[in-house]
């Protein structure tokens, strides 16, 4: 009994390495792409290249508008290489200032990023999409400013598991903008073509479900990783086989992004 107990413990632990490994991955390469594309045409001054991606990305007599959007774009690129960083236990616990510090940066960020975002859309500026994920997204923000501040909250009390709980849920809803390109992808290389949505509106059922589920799955999968780890070897069993099968789509995701829109718009 106790051998099954251990093997499913290791396959929890397992599968949650396995998974953090591929969203590392994917994340900075993601953090590649912001840079190649977004952050390099804007020092360049081809502010233009930003509609490569977005329609309306940049928008000429938008001066406020293109700022907020572009330091977005930024501070997405910063939020995705730390995020990753802040769950490494052995940071924490071997370099807790650049733990203490690089958190500090991340929750900022995630304010910032939350609020600018909130800004575009209740601005009226059109990016891309129907008002369904604009809707989504604003949703999204609201959870990342409420996960920010409980994280920072838990923290100033030193009720750390609460607060590595919090830090945890505020990863996964910054995720979400990540997730959504890696959904995307994800889908198109299963069925090797627009389905379930409009390519030139970017609207339709698909991306209305994508838009809400790249952070309410994320946060339901993450409560059952809290729950299931002092429970049954079943329920860890089972747990770790859905992470894992969920972490492969998400390596597709990933290899489709990368293959299909971040390497070819920086090289």
């Amino acid at each position: 009994m106790d051998s099954k107990k251990d093997l499913s413990a290791k396959l929890y632990t397992g599968s949650a390495v396995f998974s953090w490994l591929v969203v590392a991955a994917g994340q900075w390469l993601f953090v590649l792409y912001i840079v190649g594309l977004y952050v390099i045409s804007g020092l360049r001054g081809d502010f233009t290249d930003w509609n490569q991606v977005l329609p309306h990305g940049y928008e000429k007599n938008n001066l406020t508008g293109n700022v907020i959007l572009g330091a977005h774009l930024v501070l997405a690129a910063i939020i995705s290489a730390l995020g990753s960083l802040q769950l490494v236990p052995y940071l924490r616990s071997h370099a807790p200032r650049f733990h203490r510090i690089s958190g500090r940066v991340y929750i900022i960020t995630a304010f910032i990023m939350a609020t600018s975002g909130l800004y575009l859309i209740l601005s009226g500026r059109k990016l891309v999409g129907d008002y369904t994920q604009y809707l989504a997204i604003t949703i999204n923000a609201l959870i990342i400013i409420c996960a920010a501040a409980l994280t920072i909250r838990y923290a100033i009390a030193k009720n750390f598991i609460q607060h590595r709980r919090w830090a945890l849920r505020l990863f996964w809803a910054v995720s979400g903008v990540w997730l959504v390109r890696v959904g995307l992808m994800c889908w198109l290389v299963i069925f090797q073509k627009p389905v379930g949505f409009d390519p030139k509106t970017f609207s339709g059922p698909f991306l209305t479900v994508l838009a809400v589920s790249v952070y309410i799955l994320p946060l339901l999968i993450l409560e059952a990783y809290f729950r299931v780890k002092n429970t049954k070897p079943l329920a860890r069993y089972l747990f770790s086989v859905s992470l894992i099968i969920t972490t492969l789509l998400m390596a597709l995701g990933i290899f489709g992004a990368t293959m299909g829109i971040w390497i070819p718009r920086v090289f």
